[in-house]
């Protein structure tokens, strides 16, 4: 499903306590991808897309011992120029995306954004510090990141 950053939908989030952000929050991504790099972004429901989220769950794992425990409900992933790029969007309204450059090594990373009006995830508590950023889309978006040192 094209994600709609003129119109912003709640379609595939509606399970969430927090869709109306969280659906910001993903077309704030939408925008961002349509502005810089000319790309349509994309959601596939998490039930069609256990590649994805198996990637993810890998570095979140192999990199900081982490594991989500909230239930995933659309995944995304796609290339911009040498950047790999896979997203997970949560039911709890957390966003997880890896960013991974094919060709450098210092540009990989995975990102934490949180929905406005959901708690910090308790597997995230004390270990991320999150930065405010301000979006007309998603309201307030809470963010953090951590440098991937593996190879995936």
């Amino acid at each position: 499903m094209k994600v709609d950053f003129e119109h912003v939908s709640t379609v595939g989030l509606e399970s969430s306590p927090v869709a109306e952000s969280l659906a910001g929050l993903r077309a704030n991504e939408a925008r961002y991808y349509m502005n810089k790099y000319k790309h349509e972004f994309t959601v596939v429901p998490a039930a069609e897309s256990q590649d994805t989220l198996d990637y993810v769950d890998r570095i979140l794992k192999e990199e900081r011992g982490l594991e989500i425990s909230a239930k995933p409900l659309e995944t995304s992933r796609f290339q911009v120029e040498n950047i790999k790029m896979a997203y997970v969007f949560y039911q709890s309204g957390l966003s997880v995306n890896v960013m991974y450059a094919v060709d450098d090594p210092k540009k990989r990373a995975v990102g934490f954004k949180l929905s406005e009006g959901m708690e910090v995830p308790l597997e995230l508590e004390g270990k991320f510090r999150f930065a405010r950023q301000k979006s007309k889309l998603a309201g307030t978006i809470r963010g953090s990141f951590f440098v991937i040192k593996g190879e995936y």
